[in-house]
């Protein structure tokens, strides 16, 4: 009997020992999961952070080439930023619209707009001087009344003008209506795409 007493006393403490230790392991386990949730808060921090870090949806490009669908070179359009990193960067057809690229294109959009004055501004000099010659005399062998033999060329009325002014124009911008008989014509030469010089000629029997 003492000894099923002692037993009992001895289990009874035992349990008492191993209770304390296992409401620590349990206490312990609570304070890790209240650890936890910080990590998880920490992670969702970071998440929300990448997400704000959004990459643009679209760029503002410059076409080195001309692309039917957006435009000739050196335009500035915008596209989704996947076309450009994808195929128009990778293929060398644009490039990022950077400050120091949209300089360099205003300046050569002014010079060329500076070639194209001078370029007109000299067809037009040159038609006042051909208008200033009055009529360019063309010679052609009579034939009976006012008519001539052959007809008056384009080829014609370019060696005619070189002859009285020294200057060359191609034959393929001279427009020559037909003219077989002695008289006055009007010979439209297209210098420039926006100066066409109205040249006249007097077609003369020799």
């Amino acid at each position: 009997m003492a000894s099923s007493a002692t037993m009992a006393v001895s289990v009874s403490s035992s349990s008492m020992r191993l209770l304390p230790s296992f409401d620590g392991l349990r206490v312990q386990q609570q304070a890790t999961s209240v650890r936890a949730a910080p990590v998880s808060s920490e992670k969702t921090g970071s998440l929300l952070i990448v997400a704000d870090k959004k990459v643009q949806k679209r760029r503002q490009i410059v076409l080195t080439e001309d692309i039917p669908s957006l435009g000739k070179t050196g335009e500035l359009c915008s596209v989704k930023t996947g076309y450009f990193r994808n195929y128009l960067y990778p293929t060398g057809k644009a490039k990022i619209a950077t400050a120091e690229l949209l300089k360099s294109i205003k300046l050569e959009a002014e010079r060329v707009a500076a070639e194209k004055r001078r370029v007109k501004e000299e067809a037009e000099a040159i038609a006042r001087q051909f208008q200033a010659v009055g009529f360019f005399n063309v010679r052609r062998r009579g034939g009976q009344g006012k008519q001539i033999f052959g007809s008056v060329t384009s080829q014609d009325v370019v060696d005619i003008i070189r002859a009285q002014t020294g200057r060359d124009v191609d034959k393929r911008v001279v427009t020559v209506p037909e003219i077989r008989e002695v008289g006055q014509y009007v010979v439209e030469i297209k210098l420039h795409p926006e100066v066409i010089a109205p040249v006249k000629i007097n077609v003369i029997a020799k």
